[in-house]
């Protein structure tokens, strides 16, 4: 029983994930219950917050139209999760631990907007293309540094990405900041980039341009959903990764180079953080301030969702589905301050995110239990009988 237990827990199946998940919603319950609050209302609140009940047929047609427009805001916001989830998951498939996908995120923000807005009298089409490659390529290069350090030196992936962060983000500063060489060219008092132009802009599909409607980024973080899992098991980069992460002795017994699988797997790990920036600021943001770089936590959310989708392709959609609808149904604007305090409520968001990545040791903590209850229950065997 334990064995079977063990099996199903570190497998890739659904029942960890779920049980993070509830486990995390429960706490948050309760948090919200001592605060003096109701729960389940809060939690309504947040779902419809979140355009989820736009799915409902049988809401009306007024509650119909504002649901739409919550949903795109939470689409857009997974959008961005669900590239900064593939740039930590593609790592931990390989053994390595991704923190560094928020500076990989800047890097290719800034790479987007000064390709945006830079550079002008381009057809749309290439505009686009060149600011969504250039984000890709800035933040594959950017996490390549961790990756050849690992490489070449052995040294933590974890302690370069962290520190690499803040590189990116001091550089942004300084690039954006007062007197900054990139700038506003309109805005002499305010530390902000030039705005992009139209030509360099993603398409609107659902909505209003003008209110943040909902544009084709989400089809490329499905495509790049389809390419994860078609590079790590239908391809022999993606075989290499995980016999590394399996173990790099093996792997090098076998003919695998570990060194340079850790770079392959940062590059690509950087491509997909990167392209996430990209995505923001040629989709609803237009503009990078000093203020959306140095507050931004976009990079790090991808770490929970990483995390609850146990790596997988389809684990990290749904998980950033999750930390997307939580993220916007507690904003101010859609939360009701009658029903909770929209302002405790971003941190009820920050304490789940925290829960899950928590919550993680979930399997270790229940195999462990088990197997101790199991040995506790087991009676020895009688003479002649095989052992259970």
């Amino acid at each position: 029983m334990t064995v079977r237990l063990g099996a199903v827990l570190r497998g890739g199946g659904i029942l960890v994930p779920l049980a993070t998940a509830l486990i995390a919603l429960v706490a948050g319950g309760l948090v919200v219950t001592v605060t003096g609050s109701n729960p389940f209302s809060t939690y309504e609140a947040v779902f419809n917050g979140s355009g989820l009940n736009w799915l409902f047929p049988w809401i009306s047609a007024e509650d119909r139209i504002l649901a739409a427009q919550n949903l795109q805001q939470t689409l857009i916001l997974a959008t961005s999760y669900v590239l900064v989830g593939l740039a930590v998951a593609y790592a931990f498939r390989a053994g390595m631990f991704n923190i560094g996908g928020q500076g990989q995120y800047i890097v290719g923000a800034m790479a987007a907007v000064i390709v945006g807005a830079e550079l002008d009298r381009l057809a749309p089409v290439l505009h686009v293309g060149l600011g969504v490659v250039a984000a890709a390529a800035a933040g594959g290069l950017w996490a390549g540094i961790a990756g050849v350090l690992k490489a070449r030196t052995g040294a933590n992936e974890v302690i370069s990405t962290i520190m690499l962060n803040y590189v990116a983000l001091w550089i942004g500063v300084f690039l954006f900041g007062l007197g900054g060489p990139l700038q506003s060219d309109t805005q002499a008092s305010v530390p902000i980039s030039n705005e992009v132009a139209r030509s360099a802009r993603l398409p609107v599909f659902w909505g209003d341009p003008e209110l943040q409607g909902l544009h084709v980024g989400l089809f490329v973080a499905l495509a790049a959903l389809l390419a994860f899992w078609v590079l790590l098991n239908r391809s022999v980069p993606g075989y290499e990764a995980r016999a590394v992460g399996f173990s790099p002795d093996a792997a090098e017994y076998g003919g695998i180079s570990a060194g340079r699988t850790y770079v392959r797997v940062m590059l690509v790990c950087g491509a997909f953080a990167g392209l996430a920036g990209s995505l923001d600021v040629l989709g609803w943001q237009f503009t990078l301030a000093t203020n959306d770089i140095q507050f931004s936590q976009v990079g790090f959310v991808g770490i929970a969702v990483a995390l609850l989708g146990r790596n997988t392709a389809t684990g990290t959609l749904f998980a950033a589905l999750l930390f997307a609808g939580l993220v916007n149904g507690t904003s101010v604007r859609n939360l009701d301050p009658a029903i909770f305090n929209p302002e405790l409520a971003r941190n009820l968001t920050l304490i789940i995110q925290g829960l899950v990545v928590l919550l993680v040791s979930t399997p270790v903590i229940v195999t462990g239990l088990a197997g101790r209850f199991g040995r506790g229950r087991r009676r020895p065997a009688a003479a002649g009988e095989p052992p259970a």
